[in-house]
């Protein structure tokens, strides 16, 4: 067989709670949940779960007095980036040993462009180094591109090596509902349900005007295509560079002053004015989230005359965008985003 050209797309299992585990070896074999101050009495979200603890149905997103009630016995530990990021970064040296070009993603992914006549030799080959060099389990989508690449790891999870390829798309996909899609989620898959589409097979045989019609001109066409399972093939080495600086705050008992929470996102726009300063990129937009209680969350932005760094700014563009939410009910979380002008643009696009 000849060489040829692949994406691979390596995905490190449970990650932070492997870290933790790694830090912590009695707790190997134990529902580990990672968030916040590791207090599940407090107000904060899962980061991550072991699989043991996603066994009793405890996700990342989950609020984590829900995990907690889920699994009582569950080891709730504190969130600790620097930790993380160190981990990451040898992780991603290890794969930079081998000859592909490495893409990352973030701390705990990142495609593989290679050139081989045995992808699944080489995935191999990368699942045992990065265990022998970090400890880290990873598991491996082999693909033809990377939608198909990033995919094939979901069905390679956990700690294994699975390969999608245009030869055997449908025979894999074709009966999948739309969320099985990477850039399809769950409200656009009711809303294609809604207009008669449920399965990946179904979208890619979708009227491209009707799904423009309902969708938009751009994203409506877009996912009829990502449901033919055709991507960029391209892998690039440049290095990675952040799309926005946010920063958020869940507060232990709920605002419902809204005095309160304007002084709140004036707070956290200068936290992230002073980010967006380190970062040396003006910002093109501001977000805005907001939780509302019990765990309703909303977002609204908006785009700046003119891209900026100027506190000043960004801190009149965020009060703005404040103004555009109802704020009569008690709030449980703000946040405050600012995004760069590449993220700007490509929020434009599919």
């Amino acid at each position: 067989m000849a060489d040829r050209e692949w994406v691979l797309h390596v995905d490190l299992d449970q990650f932070i709670a492997a870290v933790e585990v790694a830090r912590r070896p009695e707790l190997r074999g134990m529902p580990v949940v990672v968030g916040g101050t590791g207090d599940p009495t407090e107000r904060a979200v899962v980061a991550t779960a072991s699989y043991e603890a996603r066994e009793f149905g405890i996700q990342s997103g989950m609020p984590l007095r829900t995990a907690a009630k889920r699994c009582p016995d569950a080891i709730f530990l504190a969130t600790d980036a620097p930790a993380y990021q160190e981990v990451s970064d040898r992780v991603m040296a290890t794969l930079r040993e081998f000859p592909v070009v490495v893409e990352v993603l973030g701390w705990d992914e990142a495609f593989l462009g290679a050139t081989t006549d045995d992808p699944e030799a080489l995935a191999a080959d990368i699942r045992r180094v990065v265990a022998e060099e970090t400890g880290l389990s990873c598991s491996v989508g082999i693909g033809d591109n990377k939608l198909r690449a990033k995919l094939a790891t979901g069905f390679a999870k956990p700690a294994g090596i699975f390969r999608l390829v245009q030869d055997n798309w449908w025979d894999v996909m074709a009966g999948k509902p739309t969320d099985a899609l990477w850039g399809i989620g769950a409200k656009t898959t009711k809303k294609l349900a809604e207009a008669g589409y449920h399965t990946v097979l179904e979208l890619a045989g979708a009227d491209p005007a009707d799904l423009a019609a309902r969708f938009g001109p751009k994203l409506g066409p877009w996912y009829r295509i990502l449901a033919g399972g055709i991507g960029d093939a391209e892998v690039s080495a440049t290095p990675y560079v952040a799309r926005s600086r946010s920063r958020e705050t869940t507060f232990q008992q709920n605002l419902t002053d809204p005095g309160a929470m304007t002084a709140e996102i004036v707070a956290l726009a200068k936290r992230v004015s002073q980010d967006v300063a380190e970062e040396g990129r003006p910002a093109a937009r501001v977000a805005v989230k907001v939780r509302f209680a019990p765990f309703l969350t909303h977002t609204h932005s908006v785009t700046l005359p003119a891209p900026t760094a100027d506190p000043a700014e960004i801190e009149k563009a965020a009060l703005a965008v404040l103004d555009l939410f109802d704020l009569g009910r008690p709030v449980r979380l703000l946040g405050v985003r600012a995004e760069f002008p590449s993220t700007a643009a490509r929020s434009a696009s599919p």
